[in-house]
């Protein structure tokens, strides 16, 4: 029960990265305010992403703007996804 339960939030951070991405790449062809309630969303977003994340960039270096923490933060979800949680069952 409780794998499943760290699974779930595991996925849906997995997903919340996923979206801070996609936003990070869609904002800018927007080339005015976005909409306020698209900036809701990326404030959430941030909010749930962003302790993850943070502590990723202080270690990966960006590459000119590319910013790879969130490349980092995937693999690390998917590594506890394939090799703790089996053991934890």
């Amino acid at each position: 029960m409780l794998v499943r339960i760290i699974e779930l939030l595991l996925t849906m951070l997995s997903l919340a990265i996923l979206v801070r991405v996609i936003l990070s790449w869609v904002i800018p062809l927007t080339g005015g305010r976005p909409h306020p309630m698209l900036v809701s969303v990326i404030s959430v977003v941030n909010q749930i992403t962003e302790p993850i994340l943070a502590p990723l960039r202080r270690v990966i270096p960006s590459i000119g703007s590319l910013d790879l923490s969130p490349m980092a933060a995937l693999i690390i979800i998917a590594l506890i996804s394939t090799f703790v949680l089996p053991a934890l069952r």
